[in-house]
């Protein structure tokens, strides 16, 4: 059941700015409304534990007192932080154009807060990197890959700069995901008069040949002219030489602008974005990636 609905997912991070203006692209593409969710940690809500009891190891009850109201006025704070982050959020988005926009402040854990909700959108939008990770390349989102196990929708990771999409990268492998990429892609609004190109990662095979072709004309039934590629090599390398920035200079089969693969598998190219290799994958790209489950 489809409910015509985008969940964003936003936090203090560099790349919110980032997930704000993709989930504004796609929501205009899909004539979709977008749920912004910003998600306050445990750590974030006043204390709930008696310090009465230090008081027998000779703490002094005004600094017990101290403590607690810094404890309600640093709950405070991260509540009006929140509400300003989402603020931003809705101007951003509207901004784009004519899409109604709804926000949430919740607390609690964000995956759980995902798998609670993932039911009432259609796709889910998070960044690359979460506001703990900061900008370090290093680093991912710390719920990033527990979203993606948890999360029975597409989720879009966004990565730190928007640009407009117009050239599509699917990873492919004739696996039952990346066929469900494939049908995606030729049924949804968000990709029509997008370029899509076809790639898989490996030796050539007559059942390579015909999966690739089958996936082709999958395409060419939802209105488009597929390219299909394959190209020998380690499927990560092959990726990311495809989905490479040229700064603008053409080059051979390089230059999308958003990577779409399977999420789940038991092949090299489908157990590529969950595991060692998936975050060296997501790391390095320098697109976006839509995962499917």
């Amino acid at each position: 059941m489809t409910t015509d609905t985008l969940i964003a997912l936003v936090d203090g991070s560099a790349y919110s700015e980032s997930v704000c203006h993709h989930a504004a692209w796609i929501a205009a593409r899909a004539g979709w409304s977008v749920k912004v969710y910003h998600v306050l940690g445990r750590r974030d809500a006043p204390a709930t534990s008696d310090l009465s009891g230090a008081i027998r190891l000779g703490a002094r009850s005004a600094l017990l007192e101290q403590l607690s109201d810094l404890d309600a006025q640093r709950a405070k704070l991260a509540h009006e932080q929140g509400r300003a982050i989402l603020d931003d959020a809705r101007a951003i988005i509207e901004g784009a154009g004519d899409i109604v926009v709804e926000t949430r402040l919740r607390q609690g854990d964000l995956v759980e807060t995902v798998t609670a909700k993932e039911d009432s959108g259609d796709m889910i939008v998070i960044g690359k990197r979460g506001e703990a990770a900061g900008l370090a390349a290093a680093h991912l989102g710390s719920n990033l890959e527990r979203i993606v196990r948890a999360s029975h929708r597409p989720v879009f990771v966004a990565n730190r700069a928007f640009r407009a999409i117009k050239r599509v990268l699917v990873a492919f492998d004739g696996g039952a995901s990346s066929l469900r990429a494939v049908d995606y892609i030729a049924r949804s609004p968000i990709f029509a008069g997008l370029t899509v190109t076809v790639v898989f990662a490996g030796v050539e095979t007559p059942a390579v040949v015909r999966s690739l072709e089958d996936a082709a004309a999958t395409l060419r039934a939802g209105g488009f002219n597929p390219e299909t590629v394959i190209r020998p090599g380690e499927p990560e390398k092959v990726l990311a030489a495809m989905t490479a920035d040229t700064g603008g200079a053409p080059q051979p089969d390089a230059g999308h602008d958003l990577l779409v693969m399977g999420a789940y598998g038991h092949s090299r190219v489908r157990t590529l974005l969950i595991g060692s290799t998936t975050t060296e994958m997501i790391r390095s790209c320098k697109v976006p990636v839509m995962l499917m489950r």
